[in-house]
């Protein structure tokens, strides 16, 4: 009885002290990708990720029923760093549902005008410098503003409900955001002023768990990526430190004084394997403030289970060279790391000869007569020297400029109607990393999928004689980047190319800047007017050694520019269903397509490769 009582009394409390309207909260998950286009229209960095912010402490003056209550402690306010924009989970501030919504998109248009390491330590005349710059570049924004200022300041005490300094702050805060610039310094005061939820967040948390150090031997299997569709709790950012791994043998006599209060929490945990679900560890850390990581350097079985996978010389496939040194793009130095990882060409040492499955006979038949129309058509070539009539078209044109005295010779008076001559090359380049061992669904696994997926490719292809050339790619760290030999552009399709086919498998990270790099290579020694990289993935670029997050994604992105530097055409197809997130700063918004249901891809890349060289 007692237990239902103080149930009911806490409730009953935690509502009296709340001042957010649930009626009218709006939750990030319903923002997320207006949120992410306003970013990046109006001039963020495109390769940002938007997630949830976590709460963080502040030292603002709390209402009596806030402090019995126990709320209000910490707020949730945005920020972004090199990595991530991160934005509350959930707004319910203002009684009206459009107000937090325009808060939302307030608060990506101040961020994508910030950049980290800009604030000089003047917290408030950085926001309003952000302010005035915002509304500078971007005027239609101003009654958005001016509602939402109208709002926050109808939610703050007045300045004269505050002692004398923290009036003084108060008063400054209300300035600020009414007259941005007005404002130099923010009195002091005992207490810091209430949240200002129009601001970014004055100390943002700088050590995170995703920036910790890690040694490049160590690392974990590459995750299967459809689990990084998560809950946004589940994505909130934690403050992390590095500290040394506990013995356990200190007894109490060892323990600081000043730690007596406060909660820390010691769990072993195998980050390699999911075998046994315990919430505990989660939960415990849902409600910490920092998390403290350490190395205990011991060994566990799942680690060498993993180190058992990696095969021998005598069981891998056959490298063909000692490896091709190729350049990387270092986004945080903003330069090119020259010689920095090694591709290794591969050629499969299983493979055989071997026939088109059965399950595919079908659709290889239909595909092969609709793509042998595309080299049957014919059309009008225009503006030839020679040819079956005269082009209209060209002659009067070639008689009115005559007649000014602009020409003096007949050319490119005829047309002829013949087959087209599709002189274009392609080459297609399937991500193989371990994440293509996931199920698409209860009969094929990703890799499955992709495996048919090379072979109606090229059933589609040779029916038309263009050039093609198919490599899939996986790496372990930047000096194996394994680069399998599938079909080169010499090699004609056959029983043998079927058999490297028939024998890929999944294994390891996914280091696509340099497998795109080389293939750039080996595609621009192709004497073709068109040029087409296809790529094929299920998801981001990681690997181990700082591969993974913006690293990855930044490189991979400089590597494409190259290629279209170089007059390539590369198009990415993905069933990533988080894709959408990150390639359209890789690819742009017309360089890639979803499939989103993975086990139409093999019939569905033969008509897109079709759309593609129309």
């Amino acid at each position: 009885m007692e237990e239902h009582v103080g149930k009911i009394w806490h409730r009953l409390i935690t509502r009296a002290a709340s001042k957010e309207h649930d009626d009218a909260a709006v939750a990030l998950k319903e923002m997320r990708t207006t949120v992410g286009v306003m970013f990046r229209a109006l001039g963020g960095d495109g390769g940002l990720k938007v997630e949830a912010a976590n709460a963080t402490d502040q030292n603002a003056r709390r209402t009596l029923l806030q402090r019995i209550a126990g709320t209000q402690e910490q707020v949730e306010l945005a920020w972004r760093d090199e990595e991530t924009l991160r934005l509350p989970m959930r707004i319910a501030l203002f009684p009206d549902t459009a107000l937090n919504r325009d808060l939302y998109l307030w608060l990506a248009a101040m961020a994508a005008a910030d950049e980290p390491g800009r604030d000089n330590g003047n917290w408030i005349s950085h926001q309003q410098a952000l302010v005035q710059q915002t509304l500078e570049c971007f005027p239609g924004l101003m009654p958005r503003y001016q509602r939402l200022i109208e709002a926050q300041i109808a939610m703050r005490k007045e300045p004269k409900e505050l002692s004398g300094e923290e009036a003084a702050a108060e008063q400054s805060i209300r300035q600020a955001l009414t007259q941005p610039g007005s404002v130099e310094e923010m009195p002091w005061a005992r207490f810091a002023p209430q949240p200002v939820y129009l601001w970014l967040h004055p100390a943002p948390p700088g050590v995170t768990a995703q920036d910790a150090p890690a040694d490049d031997d160590e690392g974990d299997p590459e995750p299967n990526k459809d689990s990084e569709s998560k809950d946004a709790e589940q994505q909130r950012k934690y403050q992390a430190e590095r500290v040394e791994m506990p013995d356990g043998e200190e007894g109490l006599l060892a323990m600081r004084m000043e730690t007596i209060f406060s909660w820390s929490e010691y769990i072993k945990t195998n980050r390699t394997t999911d075998d046994e679900e315990d919430d505990s560890a989660e939960t415990i850390a849902n409600d910490m403030d920092v998390l403290s990581i350490a190395r205990d350097q011991e060994s566990v079985a799942s680690r060498l289970r993993f180190d058992l996978d990696l095969p021998s010389a005598q069981y891998d496939d056959l490298p063909l060279s000692e490896g091709i040194l190729l350049p990387e793009w270092d986004y945080r130095k903003q330069h090119m790391v020259d010689d920095y990882c090694r591709v290794i060409p591969m050629l499969s040492r299983d493979a055989t000869v071997g026939e088109l499955p059965d399950h595919l006979r079908r659709t290889a038949r239909r595909l092969r007569g609709q793509f042998e129309g595309l080299v049957q058509q014919r059309t009008w070539f225009r503006g030839e020297t020679d040819g079956s009539e005269i082009d209209l078209d060209a002659w009067m044109q070639f008689m009115s400029d005559r007649a000014q005295g602009a020409v003096g010779q007949e050319m490119g008076l005829y047309r002829d109607f013949r087959r087209g001559n599709r002189d274009l090359s392609c080459l297609l380049l399937a991500d193989l990393s371990l994440s293509t061992d996931a199920a698409v669904n209860n009969d094929a696994r990703v890799i499955d999928v992709i495996r048919d997926s090379l072979y109606l490719f090229s059933e589609a292809l040779e029916s038309t004689g263009d050039r093609f050339a198919m490599y899939g790619f996986s790496s372990r760290k930047r000096d194996n980047v394994r680069f399998h030999m599938l079909k080169m552009f010499r090699d004609r399709y056959n029983a043998s190319v079927r058999g490297r086919i028939e024998v890929i498998k999944p294994g390891y990270y996914t280091r696509m800047g340099a497998a795109i790099r080389y293939s750039t290579k080996l595609l621009l020694e192709q004497p073709a007017n068109r040029q087409l990289l296809l790529i094929l993935t299920d998801g981001k670029p990681n690997d181990l050694d700082k591969y993974e997050g913006r690293h990855g994604i930044e490189d991979t992105r400089m590597a494409l520019h190259e290629a279209r530097q170089e007059g390539l055409f590369p198009f990415c197809v993905t069933i990533d269903k988080e894709a959408n997130a990150y390639l359209p700063h890789l690819f742009g918004p017309a360089g890639y397509v979803v499939i989103r249901r993975p086990e139409e891809l093999p019939y569905q890349l033969p008509m897109l490769y079709a759309r593609l060289t129309a």
